[in-house]
């Protein structure tokens, strides 16, 4: 007779651990600070230091779900391609057919 604890065991676990980490990243004094990316911390900097004020961009992908949207549509378009020419980048295309026939000496069946 096995004893199929183990995974209850397993379980409780996991579920401990999501537990206890919920609850310090709850009670942690850390402030809200707010990080600096890269466009603040050095490209202003210089902007600055050169005389360029900071302006706002072309295209604002703040607004909505554009950047979400761009994204969507670089995704479709790479999928596509990728898609379309898959023998090709995989070599199970026609020309790999008939390179491992050469390779293997195998003759084309009528």
């Amino acid at each position: 007779m096995k004893i199929r604890a183990h995974k209850n065991y397993r379980r409780g676990f996991w579920a401990f651990f999501l537990l206890i980490t919920f609850s310090l990243s709850l009670l942690s004094d850390a402030p809200a600070a707010k990080w600096g990316g890269v466009d603040e911390s050095i490209v202003e900097k210089y902007a600055e230091e050169y005389g360029r004020a900071p302006r706002e961009p072309l295209i604002n992908t703040d607004q909505g779900d554009l950047l979400l949207f761009v994204f969507m549509i670089g995704g479709a378009v790479g999928g596509f391609f990728v898609g379309y020419y898959w023998r090709t980048l995989t070599g199970n295309g026609s020309r790999g057919r008939l390179e491992r026939r050469i390779q293997t000496g195998e003759r084309q069946k009528v």
